[in-house]
């Protein structure tokens, strides 16, 4: 008996359905031609659609949606090839500026006598500097080659015992000897005996653009001629280092740490805009770099250079801040409270007392002594400036002829200064550290 719905077993094929004839019927007649025109009108459309005259013809273009959006929302929205910024002219720049600006750089080492509780030994500290002339003249960083403020109570550094620079490319190690120092801009000038250098171009700080192109040049953490590149994050930025000496700097992201003090920094036409000198440093804090603007130091450079000191313009005061609570508690205006007035000096020539409240010079306010330095600064030595006090409760303008600082005492650091505790303004992040190194004691200081 057979039945349509039995499996017929065997070797060849154990689970072989068996098919049994079918009838003519409707499937014969007319599905089997229907599927067959089907699957031939599939073959012809699908040879039309590779043909792109046919194609278009049959159903035009044809453009896909994607994201979510409408073809009209599409068209409001940049196509992806819009978004792709080229960047190998930002690499270029970058590899050009680095090769012709290298060939300007040193590296700085300095050996010092330390004398500490364990005894006396010497250390090395590191920094970096700038070929300014073809016959050896370069600058750096003051604190990268004198001992000034360089003890504690831990040790004191007695004298620098050797100095020696290295030029890119160069293996010979050439003794170097100091031209010229000045603390109060932080710059100083050495030279050594070889001509045939290659002096860096200087650009103009003046014009600075925050977030145009940086590029920071020097020996960092005995890494020799090292390149970090950056931004401009700020121009004419107020900071204070840990020992008083304010600054107006350059601040870049560009990273600067311990031996790129006295290093370049330099714009994307591979021009010196700045020499770099401090960072900032402490937990969280990442990417706050400072290099004293170029054009402040050319003057500078050329009175080290030919005077080995800076000659400046003198009052003859020791001054220091009025606080801001005693601004409030007393009714007093802010200004500069004069603390001592120098013999024969053109403050007392001019009528100048201690007690004083210095509260403008040449018509501007000024608050500190930081801001009456760099005011006067700005003029010559033998020029006359007027100086607003409070004497008394009321107001009184003295003429003063700015005389020469005397040199050989540098009364500068303390005379129209303070001390350090004094001029420097509080911090409220970490303290600013200047970035040269050594191996047995820190130069941020």
């Amino acid at each position: 008996m057979n039945n349509e719905n039995e499996f017929n077993y065997s070797v060849d094929n154990q689970f072989k359905q068996s098919i049994p004839p079918k009838k003519s019927g409707f499937g014969k007649t007319v599905f089997v031609p229907f599927v067959s025109g089907l699957v031939g009108a599939s073959l012809v459309v699908g040879v039309c659609f590779g043909v792109p005259n046919v194609k278009s013809a049959l159903i035009g273009d044809i453009k896909p949606t994607t994201n979510n959006y409408s073809t009209t929302q599409k068209t409001n929205v940049p196509s992806n090839n819009d978004n792709i910024k080229n960047i190998s002219n930002y690499s270029s720049t970058a590899i050009e500026v680095a090769s012709s600006v290298l060939p300007s750089i040193v590296g700085i080492e300095v050996t010092y006598n330390v004398s500490s509780f364990w005894g006396n030994s010497q250390a090395e500290a590191t920094g970096s500097g700038v070929i300014i002339s073809e016959d050896g003249y370069i600058i750096t960083n003051n604190h990268v080659v004198s001992t000034e403020n360089s003890s504690s109570s831990y040790y004191a550094i007695t004298e620098a015992t050797g100095l020696k620079v290295k030029l890119y490319g160069d293996d010979t190690e050439y003794d170097a000897k100091i031209i010229g120092t000045d603390a109060y801009t932080d710059l100083a000038v050495i030279k050594i005996e070889k001509t045939g250098l290659t002096p860096a171009v200087l650009g103009n700080s003046d014009e600075l653009q925050v977030g145009e192109f940086a590029m920071a040049l020097g020996n960092p953490l005995g890494m020799d001629f090292s390149v970090t590149a950056g931004i401009i994050s700020a121009v004419n930025r107020e900071v204070s280092a840990s020992d008083g000496t304010t600054y107006l700097a350059i601040q870049t992201d560009a990273a600067i740490n311990s031996g790129n003090s006295g290093g370049a920094l330099v714009n994307s036409n591979g021009e010196v805009i700045g020499i770099n000198n401090l960072k900032l440093s402490g937990t969280g804090i990442e990417g706050i770099g400072f290099a004293i603007p170029i054009n402040s130091t050319t003057d500078v450079v050329s009175q080290l250079i030919e005077f080995s000191t800076v000659k400046r313009p003198y009052i003859g005061i020791s001054g220091q801040a009025i606080d801001s609570n005693i601004t409030e508690i007393y009714g007093l205006p802010a200004g500069i409270s004069v603390q001592s007035v120098e013999e024969n000096s053109p403050a007392q020539a001019a009528g100048i007392e201690k007690g004083d409240i210095i509260i403008k010079i040449e018509g501007k306010d000024v608050k500190t002594v930081a801001e009456l330095n760099r005011i006067k600064y700005t003029y010559k030595i033998g020029e006359t400036v007027t100086l607003t006090v409070l004497r008394n409760g009321q107001e009184k303008e003295f003429k003063v002829t700015l005389g020469e600082q005397p040199i050989a005492e540098k009364q500068e650091q303390n005379n129209d200064n303070t001390s350090s505790s004094q001029t420097q303004e509080n911090n409220q992040q970490s303290p600013n550290q200047r970035s040269g190194s050594s191996s047995i004691w820190d130069l941020f200081r």
